[in-house]
């Protein structure tokens, strides 16, 4: 049996469209047009579909969605606002969006239902990262702020929360640029003031600081090691170790152990393979390369049509039947104005779970975590918020789940042909 397609995607600010190589054979798989997409704003739905928020273009800022076999636009849908950074939890049952406005969205990607969004950030939101239910939000403000979703999806404990976020995190003097998280519940940011920053997300504090010869745009983890690699604006990829097991501050940069370079411009963009041993870079000088990590050679080489990259991905894409994306239609929103809102629909005929399945493994999680007993995923290590919640929480959790399941079936049905006419 042959081995999983894997792709190398790359998009531009540039109106270029994604790119898609094969990884194996260097051949152009597809050129998803129209797009022009801000760094962090290229996501991936599951490796089911692609989904990129445009940058904006007069009064509108859009989100393509793209087949993974068709050139054009499937769908278009419209936030109120742009979108700075996207990103889908493992699942795709959910898309998170952080507006220019600092809001934060999150949207049901199987009905394109809006399902909270809050004011996070002073400025805009630049970059997101998920571990488990713990949201993590990077901003143009210099702030990082940790947030747990399930009281940010719960009306009534959003309501009754000090602050609605666990954690603020204001160490870094300049905006952050890029955020990810690794095992351990702990995450690594980078940003403009040349500094990358290790924090424990149960605790809430800053276990590292690393400066750099150069302003740091994005990084990307290895799995294999407590080693990350980060893109500077000088062209070089700085292969940097972790060291957390650092029980106090530190601010030095003998953790910076070796360099790739091969870029004339800022690397703008990271994506690490599953097991450690590929790295895919982009930069503002319209080139990307995959990198052997173990060799640390440049292995293939791949140009961007025109403009800088601002996104690469490294995904396999699942050769299933995929959800129908449908046209926008208009709702009705509680101010009583008509908005649009992008409705992604599986069709009967479709291999596809249909909302209720795909989302059950999130929701049924939650209602899990907030059992008297139950266990919380959201630290490997120290206390959880969620232990010993109140059980009518759980219950309030099981009925809302059952409100939006009930809602998308008369959806499904509503999409459906008449038997009249079967």
């Amino acid at each position: 049996m042959a081995p999983p397609q894997q792709l190398v995607l790359a998009a531009s600010s540039a109106d270029a469209g994604v790119a898609a190589w094969d990884l194996r054979t260097g051949a152009e798989a597809i050129r998803h047009r129209t797009c022009a997409s801000r760094p962090r704003s290229l996501a991936v739905v599951a490796d089911r579909f692609l989904a990129a928020a445009q940058a904006p273009a007069g009064n509108s800022a859009p989100i393509h969605y793209y087949h993974w076999d068709k050139p054009q636009v499937a769908v278009k849908s419209f936030p109120v606002e742009p979108i700075r950074a996207l990103i889908a939890d493992p699942e795709g049952s959910y898309l998170i969006g952080g507006g220019v406005s600092g809001d934060i969205f999150f949207w049901e990607v199987a009905s394109g239902e809006l399902l909270v969004q809050w004011h996070a950030h002073y400025r805009a939101v630049r970059c997101l990262a998920l571990y488990d239910f713990l949201l993590v939000s990077g901003s143009e403000d210099g702030s990082i702020k940790v947030w747990d979703l399930l009281t940010m999806l719960d009306e009534q404990s959003r309501l009754e929360a000090k602050t609605q976020h666990i954690y603020s995190l204001n160490q870094h003097a300049l905006p952050v640029t890029d955020v990810a998280c690794f095992h351990g519940a702990n995450a690594v940011s980078s940003s403009e003031d040349r500094t990358c920053k290790i924090w424990s997300l149960s605790e809430g504090r800053m276990l590292r600081s690393i400066l750099f010869p150069a302003i740091i745009d994005s990084i990307a983890l290895d799995p294999r090691s407590h080693i990350f690699y980060a893109g500077g604006r000088d062209g070089k990829i700085y292969v940097t170790a972790m060291g957390v097991e650092v029980t106090s501050p530190s601010s030095d940069d003998s953790s910076i152990i070796g360099a790739l370079d091969d870029h004339s411009k800022a690397v703008t963009s990271l994506a690490s393979s599953t097991d450690g041993l590929v790295l895919i870079s982009g930069s503002e000088d319209g080139n990307v390369r995959v990198w052997d990590t173990r060799s640390q050679q440049v292995i293939r080489k791949f140009k961007h049509s025109q403009g800088p990259v601002t996104n690469v991905l490294l995904v396999t894409p699942k050769r299933v039947n995929l959800p129908s994306l449908q046209s926008l239609r208009k709702v009705s929103s509680a101010n009583g104005e008509s908005e649009s809102r992008a409705v992604i629909v599986p069709q009967p005929e479709n291999d596809v779970h249909i909302a209720g399945n795909s989302s059950s493994n999130f929701l049924e999680c939650c209602l899990d975590a907030l059992q008297p007993g139950g266990s919380s995923r959201l630290f490997e290590s120290g206390a959880s918020t969620l232990c010993g919640a109140p059980n009518q929480q759980g219950v309030e959790w099981r009925s809302k789940y059952l409100e939006l399941q009930d809602l998308f079936v008369r959806e499904v049905l509503d999409q459906m042909p008449s038997s009249k006419n079967t």
